[in-house]
């Protein structure tokens, strides 16, 4: 593009910008005017134009705060009730692309949409307040839908303004006139206010809410009765945020709730909406207040019992029992506890997925909360149940599956029959599932902690178990060798089963790994991979540096024909090495300056030992906090000098691990390489351009 073209684009660009912002400012003196002879059309016109100009232009939300936001809240005095509807409506859309731009941000930044919006709130609660004093419904309705979205976009910004609204929400459910799109919208605001702050915030003005709340749950119009429902749960939240203090005294509205709700949870002759808001309030109540209703429990409990017969009902009465389980005051369910495990054990047969994924939810709870009054021929029905949908077919079930199994061995650990019937019944399909490529994630770790607990549970022993995980890796005439990372699943739960049975079981185990590595006549190469991947899992849980030269055993399948052997190999020893950096991390450094052979595998090991402090889990704090400080002032320059060395080497294998070592070193320490990065410079630049001329 020539100068002087640029020049004209410039020119016509700003012409656009200054005939825009002129626009904006006619549009918003227009809508300013409240003159007799201008024409509502047209001030009706201005706000939807500038409505468009917010929808389209994002990007100038700044000059929109500062121009048109005071104009927009100056105008929610228009008399003409339509033009008053779209000014509500363009402020809404203003607030809405504020959100939308701001989406994901914790912290308001100064300047920015959100830090502007936030200097006007008390400008538009004053504002709207006057409104909610207003005869006109429409009026109303559209006030709270102002402040419906104000909370949303601004959570906690009302805070210090609730006192001034408490009048407008209380005068919008108890007026004669209101209607109920009113009271729906008060009720949603009301919800969403009281989410979104503090529960301390609401304290003065508990008695003022609660009794036009509780009033609105008698409403005959079931949506306006749904939705005051939803309140009394956040009401419930408010009254004790929490079981150790107790202030403010819940004590005189625990009834008054709890009656309301009672009424609308026992009458069948209702919506659904009502019935579900209903089950879910209740289950609040009393996993809140249960300590104050203990004579009325018998009363109420058969009733969510019965809901659970209910099909349309069952799935929000199973949550609502999850709900009251988990409660920290232990509410006494034995009136209905047997029933209510039979009625769940039942529905683990049926079709509906969301209602078999509630229901093992719902009994892992009661099983960590009353799992001593649960007799051990219930556990071994459920035990039987769960045998049937542990299945790589859903992995997340499978998941869940296997977490109940655990807590009901470990609830019931001296149950001989309980642990005969999950080695029967879920070991078998366990060693199936262990066999699938798709294992992986949460069931991954489901099943881990599975063998972990397997170990400790009656008639189980471990050398059984550790045979049947060996033996799952087994070859199969039908499918053939395992994949990969099948391999890798049993390597890992071969490792969590050793740690679980103890030191002693721990070091047996690898001293005969070590044997099969060592065993020349052994010409198994599937046996040896495997040996390999166990050692590497074991060793990066637990420090094998007890057992003298197992580094030297491992790095001698280096020279195996088998390429699956070296990989696994060079996974081992990195993995090893994890476990004690400060005996094995100087080891493959030595190796790597050394062993020129060898130099492209000892790499894969470097960069295992590198990533491996982002994957790993934080189960080994003081590794965990140590390993990065130690790494960055200790071995980082030895490893930039060990790459660099590589970066000027002729294989294009080792450049190749080179690189990907540093890669990790990047995105693990990012900060660790800015004093290094001169000395690297040279040896990635000869490495790129010996890359480039062979590619030429």
């Amino acid at each position: 593009m020539t100068p002087t073209l640029l020049i004209t684009w410039r020119r016509t660009l700003m012409k656009k910008g200054m005939r825009r912002r002129k626009m904006m400012k006619v549009k918003m003196s227009i809508l300013n005017t409240d003159d007799e002879d201008a024409s509502w059309k047209v001030r009706r016109a201005a706000a939807k134009c500038l409505q468009a100009i917010i929808v389209s232009r994002p990007e100038m939300l700044t000059m929109l705060y500062a121009e048109a936001c005071p104009k927009l809240i100056e105008r929610f005095k228009e008399r003409e009730e339509n033009v008053k509807m779209d000014v509500f409506n363009t402020f809404i859309e203003l607030l809405h692309q504020t959100g939308n731009v701001s989406k994901g941000q914790v912290d308001i930044n100064e300047s920015g949409p959100r830090w502007l919006l936030n200097q006007e709130v008390p400008k538009i609660v004053k504002s709207i307040n006057r409104q909610l004093r207003e005869k006109s419904i429409k009026t109303k309705v559209g006030a709270f839908s102002v402040l419906k979205e104000l909370v949303l976009v601004l959570p906690n910004c009302l805070a210090e303004h609730i006192s001034a609204l408490v009048s407008g929400i209380e005068k919008a459910l108890t007026d004669k006139s209101s209607t109920s799109n009113l009271k729906i919208e008060a009720l949603v605001f009301t919800r969403l206010v009281m989410a979104s702050h503090s529960p301390s915030v609401f304290h003065p003005y508990i008695k003022a809410l609660s009794s036009p709340v509780l009033s609105a749950v008698g409403e005959r119009y079931y949506k306006v009765t749904a939705e005051a429902l939803r309140v009394c749960g956040e009401l419930v939240r408010v009254l004790r945020p929490n079981f150790e203090t107790s202030m403010p005294d819940f004590r005189p509205y625990v009834s008054p709730i709890y009656s309301a709700i009672l009424a609308r949870l026992a009458n069948q002759d209702q919506d659904q909406e009502v019935k579900e808001c209903a089950i879910s309030c209740m289950s609040l109540v009393i996993s809140t207040f249960g300590d104050n209703l203990q004579k009325d429990l018998p009363a109420c409990l058969p009733i969510l019992v019965d809901r659970m017969g209910n099909e349309i009902t069952r799935l929000t009465a199973v949550k609502a029992f999850a709900v009251i389980a988990n409660s920290p005051l232990r509410i006494n369910l034995s009136c209905v506890l047997e029933q209510v495990v039979s009625e769940l054990t039942g529905f683990l047969r049926k079709a509906n997925r969301a209602l078999r994924q509630a229901t093992l939810g719902t009994l892992n709870s009661l099983v960590v909360a009353y799992g001593e009054q649960i007799s051990s021929t219930t556990y071994e029905v459920i035990i039987v149940e769960l045998s049937t949908l542990i299945s790589e077919a859903d992995l997340h079930m499978t998941a869940l599956a296997l977490e109940l199994c655990c807590t009901m061995m470990m609830a019931k650990i001296s149950s001989q029959s309980v642990g005969v019937t999950v080695s029967h019944k879920v070991l078998p399909q366990a060693l199936i599932l262990i066999r699938s490529s798709l294992l992986q994630g949460q069931a991954l770790q489901a099943l881990q902690r599975f063998f972990a607990s397997l170990v400790h549970s009656a008639n189980t022993s471990f050398d059984s178990l550790l045979d049947s995980l060996l033996s799952s890796a087994k070859p199969s005439p039908q499918s053939g060798g395992l994949a990969k990372q099948a391999l890798h699943s049993v390597a890992q739960c071969v490792a969590v089963l050793c740690l679980a049975a103890g030191d002693q079981k721990c070091a047996s185990t690898v001293d005969m790994l070590k044997g099969i590595l060592k065993d020349d006549s052994n010409m198994n190469s599937a046996k040896q991979h495997l040996a390999l991947l166990c050692l590497g899992e074991i060793g990066r849980r637990k420090d094998l540096s007890v057992h003298v030269h197992i580094e030297n055993i491992v790095i001698e399948s280096f020279q195996s024909p088998f390429e699956e052997i070296k990989s696994a190999a060079s996974y081992a020893l990195g993995n090893i090495a994890v476990g004690n950096l400060s005996k094995y991390l100087p080891f493959i450094l030595d190796q790597i300056d050394n062993q020129q052979k060898k130099q492209y595998l000892l790499l894969h090991s470097l960069k295992e030992v590198i990533a491996r402090q982002s994957i790993d889990q934080p189960g080994n704090l003081l590794f965990i906090w140590f390993f990065p400080r130690w790494l960055l002032n200790q071995e980082v320059p030895k490893i930039v000098k060990s790459i660099n060395r590589q970066l000027r080497e002729k294989s294009i294998k080792t450049k190749v691990g080179a690189f990907s070592v540093l890669k990790e070193l990047v995105l693990v320490l990012p900060n660790c390489l800015a004093e290094h990065i001169s000395a690297l410079v040279s040896g990635i630049e000869k490495a790129l351009t010996v890359s480039y001329c062979l590619v030429l």
